[in-house]
């Protein structure tokens, strides 16, 4: 078994620490796991990405081969667009809808989500509304890696003590929220 996973959108979204989660689910799961960031612009705003390899053989490779990802998760519509060549023919396209409008000729949204449409398995989620009933729109990323959960060769309690150990350090108010947005994600993900 192998699983690619295309993590993408914009600084100040939290991609690294949903890397870090899904990693580590993965591993407190006996899974190996290869993990490799690329950063942008290194200030909010500019594009941020990370790609996690899950297997039960080694991983050759941190690098995910063109058409090989199962998912392209990307907080950001547009983001995700950037990766497309990446996604497998039986991949998911999982973002949210809400864009960063950080470059001055945006696209029309329409048209990123004719693109995304265009998609066999696609998911765009009004990820910020179920932040803001988890209790804050930062909590985005963990409502699209409740939606993302089903998908994922992870079990839900291994995601959730990930998420534990993650926000720990920044109280127990936190670490509810993120597994409230975590769970909201898996009941009203979408369904592809």
């Amino acid at each position: 078994m192998q699983y690619n996973i295309v993590l993408s959108g914009v600084g100040g979204q939290g991609i690294l620490a949903v890397a870090t989660i899904i990693a580590k689910a993965a591993m407190d799961d006996g899974l190996l796991v290869r993990q490799s960031e690329i950063h942008g612009m290194s200030q909010r705003g500019g594009d941020v990405s990370a790609l996690v390899r899950i297997s039960d053989q080694p991983i050759p490779s941190d690098m995910i081969p063109h058409g090989t990802a199962d998912m392209i998760l990307s907080m950001e519509p547009l983001e995700g667009l950037r990766y497309l060549k990446l996604l497998a023919p039986w991949g998911i396209f999982l973002t949210a809808k809400e864009p960063v409008l950080n470059i001055k000729d945006y696209p029309a949204i329409a048209e990123v989500y004719r693109h995304i449409q265009a998609l066999e398995r696609h998911v765009i989620l009004d990820a910020k509304k179920l932040a803001e009933e988890a209790g804050s729109i930062k909590a985005v990323n963990m409502v699209l890696v409740g939606a993302a959960a089903p998908h994922l060769p992870v079990q839900s309690a291994s995601l959730e003590r990930a998420i534990r150990d993650i926000f720990a350090r920044k109280g127990e108010a936190m670490v509810a929220m993120n597994l409230k947005a975590l769970q909201l994600g898996k009941e009203r993900g979408g369904k592809l």
